[in-house]
């Protein structure tokens, strides 16, 4: 049998690998990720491995096979199998001490994982690391392949491709730590042969993590940290180097150190060996990706060391002329690298928690002052360093879609730099300083189009520290605002100045009325109208913000903003407003009507409403046929610019008429689009923000509405509807004159979709009806209860919840689950007790199999990514039934085989329930539930051990997918 596997193994991969056919060679590689889930992969992997006759394709392969057969499958084997498996590998590792060295890491791992799986006193009492020093020792020869194991041995424990229990893994990790000092004196060992040096310093940086134990002090004058900072100046090592100082640096930070104070042996040390390469960062002929490794080393410096930074003392200002280095380095990755540290300094230097040592509050006071005083000249010169970043480059007509991105990047973080310098500097300081390079860009000819990419750089770091300046100011913007209609109507920068006028719309509203600022801004909204599709959209936006914040100004201008309304959303007239931007515009003159007197906003909401409803109407007017067949987009564009009227005019009572009076043109496209999924999510959110914003002044219009869904959702299944319901139900809910028309409207809409969703199946085919369905369901809980728990549908929509639970699809899963919760914190609850016993009745009846599908979907039936929202579930159902759902529980996890679950891990699950049931919090629970959710999906077979022992017979469940 094995014969014939490996041979069926051997063709298999030269088709693979070199067959013609394109389909041979997919189903050779189906076959192949098959065969590697079998038990039959140990042996002919172990087999093939030890065949001098086997070629590189079957040695990778049959290395990684191996690898992920231990890692993952360990526990197929018998106890026996340990030792034999374990010589096997230490075979291997010899024979591949030469190579292929892609080979030897994967045997290398393999091995990593056995220790993860199996206790230390296997390895002979000392652990895998004696075990190993003693190879070493005796096998001189093979210490290439022995260190790389030493290596890997700490890089693996995090590794969660193993499928270790958690007490085995920490347990691991202990050993680790025990062992860090054998390990040390392994890796010096090895420092005698040169040709391992660079292996010695990177199985140095990886076993930092584990010298817990090992003080400052020690590793100070420690022989391994001498050679990392001494190799900081070579060209070959560098980069190991600089890997081993920067775990240096974050080991004098860990958590588990005993204090800065204590690891200052170790700082004294470290410092200066950094702050010795800031010369290099300047060296041109130094490879690129060296003066990353040092720029890193500095930035992990400056974020590790920022608290003493902050104090100011004389060496702490050096790192920070050094940190001023890196940042004006010519290369944005390099410069960029600095941005976390300048942004944990700003968080030092302003907030509270920093001086709390100070003692009083005048000292307090005092020391914030004196720090920032002392840290305002770098934070000026990083101001004018990050501001010359966001220069378009010549070429960037030439840049691909990805560069363009990259770019839009860069500058979105140097707004978030120059937002921080603000915070040190002063939003007004921090714009003199930027408004100066404005000044130098007006001087370079930018007037006449020439080199127009400085002024747009310094108009976009000026607009993006716009909600850092004060509304009051008076020295820069008067001078600032005169400038922009002067500007060339170049499009990069015309976009920049629409979006400046936008930012600064304010402090626009705020200027002295002897500045005439508004008329000429607006005519350059005008224009970038009409130039392009990109400015366009930030004129439409910057016109937005005008509207909001200076709406009081254009009360006597409406005719003129009408005007372009009208040419905006008309598409005549030369506007380059795409549909989408001209919401904005909708929105800008929605709230201006919202200042009028109600009669004139009457009038100016009929204005604004007709051009949108004329074209509804042209539509429909060409009859059944036309309505049937005109494509979505032509209704939605403008059933979406109503959505805009009805959220933004916030004037209940003049909305609720114009809705009542357009409400037989939105009921025709009700009536004859209820198939259209994207038309009726597109009107039904119009209805909601009109249900938002009218509530109880909607009147009759509310009824007809409701009676439309209702009938609608049953002919046409759009989940929309429901979405719909539940804003209704939340304005609605608790008024008891609307309780009749509610209940109907609860008892159609859940009838008929607990007939849609029957089985897990129908879930998975419908998720947005039952994301919204169990969303309108919480709803109902939590506004109108009175309506809904009492009725024969709730226990019914419990049914539901329960053969719909396990769906994978995220926010149905997640509706249901609350719905779930709700239900059960409800029967908990002081407001629920009137129906605590018809609660009671329901969960008790379907308690045992509830709890069971709960900890099936804990335990693999739904992602792990669900983790949070199904420990709530439990938390809400032990609190709310202790004894039972101790019971339940313990009955349900006999079901699990012991070669799942142990009898102490399910003690601890019980111990878990029974804390929940005693009032421990969701936080204090959530970690021991994941726990247990790992030991039941640590690999795919105890995964589908525990689905198959679970599974009630009455449901089916759709298991997540296991990502390794």
């Amino acid at each position: 049998m094995e014969a014939q596997a490996t041979a069926t193994v051997k063709e298999a991969l030269a088709a693979l690998y070199h067959h013609p056919d394109d389909t041979i060679r997919t189903a050779a590689d189906r076959w192949l990720q098959k065969f590697q889930h079998t038990l039959d992969a140990w042996q002919v992997a172990d087999s093939l491995l030890h065949d001098e006759s086997s070629n590189l394709e079957t040695l990778m392969f049959c290395s990684q096979t191996l690898r992920s057969k231990v890692q993952r499958d360990f526990e197929e084997l018998p106890s026996e199998a340990f030792r034999p498996l374990q010589d096997s590998l230490y075979g291997l590792l010899k024979k591949f001490n030469k190579g292929p060295p892609k080979v030897r890491t994967q045997i290398c791992i393999a091995i990593a994982a056995l220790a993860v799986h199996v206790p230390v006193e296997d390895w002979g009492g000392g652990g895998i690391v004696n075990w190993l020093g003693d190879e070493m020792k005796s096998q001189q020869e093979f210490i290439p392949s022995f260190l790389e194991l030493l290596i890997i041995l700490p890089q693996e424990t995090s590794s969660y491709k193993i499928a270790a229990r958690p007490e085995r893994r920490n347990q691991f990790e202990n050993d680790l730590c025990s062992s860090a000092n054998v390990a040390l004196s392994l890796l010096t060992a090895c420092l005698g042969f040169d040709e391992l040096k660079e292996q010695v310093l990177e199985g140095f940086a990886s076993w930092l993590r584990f010298c817990h134990g090992i003080t400052a002090a020690t590793l100070a004058s420690h022989p391994l940290v001498h050679t990392a900072l001494s190799s900081l100046n070579t060209y070959q090592f560098l980069e190991a180097a600089v890997n081993v100082t920067s775990e240096l640096i974050h080991f004098t930070v860990s958590r588990d150190s005993c204090g800065i104070t204590e690891q200052f042996p170790l700082i004294q040390i470290l410092i200066p060996h950094v702050m010795g390469l800031k010369e290099q960062l300047k060296d041109s002929s130094k490879d690129e990706e060296d003066v990353k490794a040092i720029a890193r080393l500095f930035a992990d410096m400056g974020d590790s060391y920022v608290d003493l930074i902050a104090t100011g003392s004389g060496d702490a200002m050096q790192i920070v002329n050094a940190l001023l280095e890196v940042t004006s380095h010519s290369e944005f990755d390099i410069s960029s690298m600095t941005f976390n540290f300048w942004h944990h300094l700003k968080r030092n230097l302003t907030g509270r928690d920093s001086y709390t040592s100070c003692g009083s509050e005048v000292l307090i006071e005092a020391e914030r002052n004196r720090r920032m005083q002392l840290f305002r000249p770098p934070f000026e010169v990083l101001v004018s360093l990050v501001s010359s970043r966001v220069e378009y480059p010549e070429d960037f007509h030439t840049f691909s879609e990805e560069d363009r991105r990259d770019f839009r990047y860069a500058r979105y973080a140097v707004s978030d730099v120059l937002l921080d310098a603000t915070d040190v500097l002063g939003g007004d300081s921090t714009l003199k300083i930027l408004f100066m390079k404005l000044i130098q860009a007006c001087g370079s000819g930018a007037e006449q189009n020439q080199n127009w990419q400085p002024l747009e750089a310094a108009l976009f770091c000026i607009q993006a520290i716009a909600k850092s300046v004060s509304i009051e100011e008076k020295e820069i913007l008067p001078q600032v605002m005169p400038l922009l209609p002067r500007f060339p109507h170049q499009e990069q920068l015309l976009q920049t100045v629409c979006s400046t006028i936008g930012a600064f719309s304010k402090w626009i509203d705020a200027a002295p009325a002897e500045l005439p600022i508004l008329p000429p801004l607006v005519d350059i909204l005008n224009k970038g109208m009409s130039t392009s599709e990109d400015t366009a959209a930030a004129a439409s936006v910057a016109f937005k913000y005008i509207c909001e914040d200076c709406r009081g100004k254009f009360s006597g201008s409406l005719d003129g903003l009408f005007q372009i309304y009208h040419v905006a959303i008309s598409g005549v007239g030369g506007y380059k407003v795409s549909s989408e931007d001209s919401l904005h515009l909708v929105e800008a003159l929605s709230v201006v009507i919202t200042t009028l007197p109600q009669d004139h906003a009457r009038r100016a909401l009929e204005l604004i409403c007709m051009p949108i409803i004329n074209s509804l109407q042209e539509i429909i007017q060409q009859g059944e046929s036309a309505l049937q067949q005109v494509p979505a987009r032509h209704l939605t564009i403008h059933i979406d610019r109503l959505s805009s009227i009805f959220s933004n005019v916030k004037l209940p009572e003049v909305v609720a008429e114009a809705v009542n009076r357009y409400w037989p043109t939105l009921k025709i496209i009700f009536d004859h689009r209820a198939w259209d999924t994207r038309t009726m999510e597109s009107l039904c959110r119009s209805c909601k923000f009109a249900v938002r914003t009218c509530g109880r002044s909607m009147g009759i219009t509310i009824g007809a509405m409701l009676l439309e869904i209702q009938t609608l959702y049953q002919q046409h299944n759009q989940s929309c509807f429901l979405y719909l319901s539940s804003e209704v139900i939340k304005i609605f809910g608790s008024d008891p004159s609307c309780a009749s028309y509610l209940t109907c409207l609860i008892q159609t809409l859940f009838n008929h979709t607990i007939q849609l969703l029957r089985t897990i199946q129908d879930f998975t085919a419908r998720p947005d009806i039952a994301d919204d369905c169990f969303l309108l369901a919480s709803r109902c809980i939590r506004y109108c209860p009175d309506l809904f728990v009492p009725t024969e549908i709730f226990p019914r929509l419990v049914d539901c919840a329960m053969a719909g639970v396990t769906i994978q699809h995220r926010e149905a899963c997640k509706s249901i689950l609350c719905f779930l919760s709700d239900t059960f914190d409800l029967a908990k609850s002081p407001e629920g007790e009137k129906y605590r016993e018809l609660i009671n009745t329901i969960v008790l009846q379907r308690g045992a199999t509830l709890a069971r599908i709960m900890i099936a979907s804990l335990t693999g039936a739904l992602p792990s990514g669900r983790l949070e929202e199904v420990s709530y579930v439990l938390l809400s159902l032990s609190r709310a039934f202790g004894g039972n759902m101790l019971n339940w529980t313990r009955d349900c996890i006999a079901l699990i085989p012991p070669q799942a679950l142990t009898d102490s891990e399910r003690s601890r699950f019980l111990t878990i329930i029974s804390d929940a049931s005693s009032g421990s919090s969701l936080g204090s629970l959530t970690d021991r539930f994941a726990e247990i959710s790992e030991v039941c999906r640590r690999n795919k077979a105890v995964q589908d051990i525990v689905q198959a022992a679970l599974q009630p017979h009455d449901l089916t469940f759709t298991l997540a997918p296991r990502h390794s």
